[in-house]
């Protein structure tokens, strides 16, 4: 599955590389490499492929959940879409309160006392998914899961789920989209050394490279 999906999002370019131009994350690294997993909806064959995978993982492990949850803006297409095809209620989570109205961080239901699987586009560090986590907990819902299509599969987003008590469950990572994208050609050599350079040691590799 892992392998499968990290072709489909190669095929429709929602991978690329930008050796010369980094990107920043919002948790301030830059980094050569870039998933933009927004293009998915336009894809539906390798969407499938992705939702399927998140439907793999959930019979795998037998999670157990009452409400999908997305968090806005990446993983609100992605949680609705699962909603539907597993006929389960789904929310989206806001990045801040509305300013006017209700004033919720929860839109579509409440989830006060049920169970929610939080879905993600992306998870890099880890931030935005646990401000997610934070947000349905507050309003009284039970997270202990969260799916996500590309984790970067780095340490401390790692150590900052295992300390929020909530398992991490990528249908793909970083390091196999990468390998995928070396045998495939994407990549050239010398520009594959330096994305596993930036992998080895993200917080430094821009100052390596004077990006900074």
């Amino acid at each position: 599955m892992e392998k499968e999906i990290a072709q489909a999002l190669i095929k429709i370019k929602a991978v690329g590389f930008t050796i010369d131009n980094p990107i920043t994350f919002k948790s301030g690294i830059k980094s050569p490499i870039y998933v933009d997993n927004r293009k998915l909806p336009f894809h539906p064959k390798e969407w499938k492929i992705v939702l399927n995978g998140f439907k793999e993982i959930i019979e795998k492990n037998k999670i157990d959940f009452d409400i999908i949850a997305g968090v806005e803006s990446g993983g609100i297409p992605h949680s609705a879409a699962l909603g539907f095809l597993l006929n389960k209620p789904s929310i989206f989570v806001r990045k801040k309160a509305k300013e006017h109205g209700t004033k919720s961080m929860i839109e579509g239901g409440s989830v006060l006392g049920k169970k929610v699987l939080l879905i993600e586009d992306l998870v890099s560090t880890g931030g935005s998914s646990l401000t997610g986590i934070e947000s349905i907990r507050n309003e009284g819902g039970i997270v202990n899961e969260c799916l996500v299509i590309v984790s970067y599969d780095f340490n401390e987003a790692k150590e900052a789920f295992k300390k929020a008590e909530v398992k991490l469950y990528p249908t793909t990572s970083f390091p196999i989209i990468f390998d995928n994208a070396i045998s495939s050609g994407e990549i050239e050599s010398i520009d594959g050394v330096k994305i596993k350079e930036w992998y080895d040691n993200p917080h430094n590799w821009a100052k390596k490279y004077g990006f900074e």
